[in-house]
C-alpha cells in the first residue's frame, strides 16, 4: 500500500517594496521596512489628554501670578490670567532678590553637572570595559551607597564644612556633590552596551594613549548618555532645598532657598509666591528646549552603523 506524502507549496515570491502579509482571519499585521504603527482616533485622544494634565501645573501658576492674592483664593478660583503679572513678578524679583540667587543656582547646578559628567563617564567606562581586580565589589558598594538616605550625613557634613570654613559659601553646596552614584552605574550600563572593545582594542593597536581613547572613543560613543545624564543632574541640583537650605544663609542662597525666604512669613502672598516660581521654572524649560534637540540628534547619530 502506498502513501502519498502531502505536497509541499512555494512559497510565494512578493515583488520587491511590496510588504508581507501574516496571520489570517481579522488580526493582519502588514510588515515592512521603513513602515509604522499608527494609532487611532483613541490614541491620540489619550495624548492630548495627558499633555494637557501635564501642563496645567505650569498653566495655573501663570494664572495665579497675574492675579492678586484675594482672587488667587477665590471659589472658584481664576482659570485665565489676569493682569497683575509684570507687577507680581517685579514684586516677587525685589522681595527675594532673585537675581543673585538665580546666578547662585546656574553656577552651582553648572558646576555639578560639568563635574559629573566628567567623573562619572571617566568611572562608568572604568567599570564597563577595563579588567581590574575588585571591580565587582566595588561596583556593588557604589550601587549600594543609592540605599542610604541622605539625610544620615547631614550633620557631619554640615560640621566638615564648617569646619574647611565654607559655612554659607557655594563650595559647600558644589562640593559635597561632585559626583554621584546614579550617574556611575547610569554611564557603566550604557557604555557596557555601546562600547564594543573591538573600538578600545583598534585604537590601542594604533598606539593610542589611554587619555586619546577616552577623548577620541569613549566620550563620542556615550555623548547621547551624557546630553541625558547632564539634564537629569541640572534639574536635581537646580530644584534641590533641603541641603542648600541648610549650608547657605539669607544673604547668598540659591533660588530654592530664595523661594523658601519668599513663603516663610506668615501670611505669605500666593500671587508673589507664585511668580517668583514662574521665575525659577523659565531656566529648566530653556535648558529642556536646548538640550532637547541634542538629546535627540545624539541618538540619531549614535544609530547610525557604517
Amino acid at each position: 500500500m502506498t502513501t502519498t506524502s502531502p505536497t509541499k507549496t512555494a512559497p510565494t515570491l512578493l515583488p520587491a517594496g511590496q510588504p508581507r502579509t501574516e496571520g489570517t482571519g481579522r488580526s493582519r499585521f502588514k510588515l515592512g521596512a521603513g513602515q509604522q504603527l499608527k494609532g487611532g482616533p483613541l490614541t491620540y485622544a489619550a495624548l492630548v489628554i495627558v499633555g494637557l494634565g501635564s501642563l496645567f501645573p505650569l498653566y495655573w501658576t501663570l494664572v495665579a501670578a497675574s492675579h492678586d492674592q484675594q482672587r488667587v483664593l477665590d471659589t472658584p478660583p481664576p482659570l485665565v490670567p489676569g493682569g497683575r503679572l509684570w507687577s507680581n513678578l517685579q514684586s516677587a524679583w525685589e522681595q527675594a532678590h532673585l537675581g543673585k540667587a538665580i546666578v547662585n543656582s546656574i553656577i552651582v547646578s553648572g558646576c555639578i553637572t560639568a563635574a559629573t559628567l566628567f567623573f562619572c563617564t571617566l568611572a562608568g567606562y572604568a567599570f564597563a570595559k577595563m579588567r581590574f581586580r575588585g571591580r565587582g565589589a566595588l561596583m556593588t558598594a557604589v550601587i549600594a551607597t543609592l540605599t542610604i538616605p541622605p539625610q544620615l550625613s547631614v550633620v557631619p557634613l554640615f560640621m566638615m564644612m564648617s569646619d574647611i570654613g565654607w559655612g554659607g559659601k557655594l563650595e559647600s553646596v558644589i562640593f559635597p556633590t561632585l559626583v554621584g552614584a546614579f550617574g556611575v552605574f547610569f554611564m557603566r550600563q550604557y557604555l557596557l552596551e555601546a562600547l564594543p572593545y573591538e573600538l578600545i582594542e583598534a585604537a590601542k593597536v594604533d598606539g593610542a594613549s589611554n587619555i586619546r581613547i577616552v577623548w577620541n572613543v569613549v566620550l563620542p560613543v556615550a555623548r547621547p548618555a551624557m546630553m541625558v545624564l547632564g539634564m537629569l543632574t541640572f534639574v536635581q541640583a537646580w530644584n534641590d532645598f533641603f541641603w542648600p537650605f541648610l549650608a547657605l544663609n539669607q544673604e547668598n542662597p540659591t533660588i530654592q532657598v530664595a523661594l523658601g525666604q519668599l513663603s516663610a512669613s506668615y501670611t505669605p502672598d500666593q500671587s508673589i509666591v507664585m511668580a517668583g516660581a514662574l521665575i525659577s521654572t523659565l531656566p529648566l524649560l530653556l535648558v529642556f528646549v536646548i538640550f532637547g534637540k541634542q538629546i535627540v540628534g545624539g541618538i540619531m547619530a549614535g544609530a547610525v552603523k557604517g
